[in-house]
């Protein structure tokens, strides 16, 4: 079974930066592509970013793209997401999710990803 917990979540101003993590329980889940997903108030879950098992593959939203940027530290079985230049756009529940398919590439499919945490909330004002 593999557990994820997101944190790092807040409040912050227009072109500030947030760091969130996500810690990730289960003896194989080093092995999984991770990816992050993320809700705003009534619109539709989107993808933000993804990585491969070994960190050497990652992919963006084009929404995030040079703003953000994926990393993981599979030692310490974790998750992260440096979020830089934040637009009240970005306001939305972040999601940490991993595919448990072995040797995935990272998807921006919500349906590839078998696991999900609860989210952490960024809110980023004007």
């Amino acid at each position: 079974q593999v557990q994820l917990v997101e944190s790092g979540g807040g409040l912050v101003q227009a072109g500030g930066s947030l760091r969130l993590s996500c810690a990730v329980s289960g003896r194989t889940a080093s092995y999984y592509a991770m990816g992050w997903f993320r809700q705003a108030p009534g619109k539709e879950r989107e993808f933000v970013s993804a990585i491969s098992w070994s960190g050497g593959s990652t992919y963006y939203a084009d929404s995030v793209k040079g703003r953000f940027t994926i990393s993981r530290d599979n030692a310490k079985n974790t998750l992260y997401l440096q979020m830089n230049s934040l637009k009240p756009e970005d306001t939305a529940d972040y999601y940490c999710a991993a595919d448990s398919r072995r040797n995935a590439r990272p998807s921006n499919s919500a349906n590839d990803y078998d696991y999900w945490g609860k989210g952490t909330l960024v809110t980023v004002s004007s």
